[in-house]
C-alpha cells in the first residue's frame, strides 16, 4: 500500500511540475523575415504551448508560426 501511495504521489509531483518556457515565433514571407523569442515563465506544458499558439497567424504571403520551447 505504501509502494502505491508513493508511485501516485510521484506522478501527482510530475504531472503539476511547472518550468520556465520561451515562446519563438518566426516570421517568414516576401519581405519580412525573422525570429523573435518571448519568455513566458513558469508555466505547465499545455498552458505554454496553449499561449505560444496564439501568436501562429498568416496573412497574405507573410507567416508567424510559433512553438513554445523548455528554456
Amino acid at each position: 500500500m505504501k509502494k502505491l501511495i508513493i508511485a501516485v504521489a510521484a506522478v501527482a509531483f510530475l504531472a503539476s511540475c511547472k518550468k520556465d518556457y520561451s515562446c519563438e515565433c518566426v516570421t517568414t514571407g516576401s519581405v519580412i523575415n525573422g525570429t523573435v523569442t518571448t519568455s513566458l515563465g513558469k508555466q505547465k506544458k499545455d498552458d505554454a504551448e496553449t499561449t505560444c499558439n496564439a501568436g501562429d497567424s498568416s496573412v497574405g504571403t507573410v507567416k508567424v508560426e510559433c512553438t513554445a520551447k523548455e528554456s
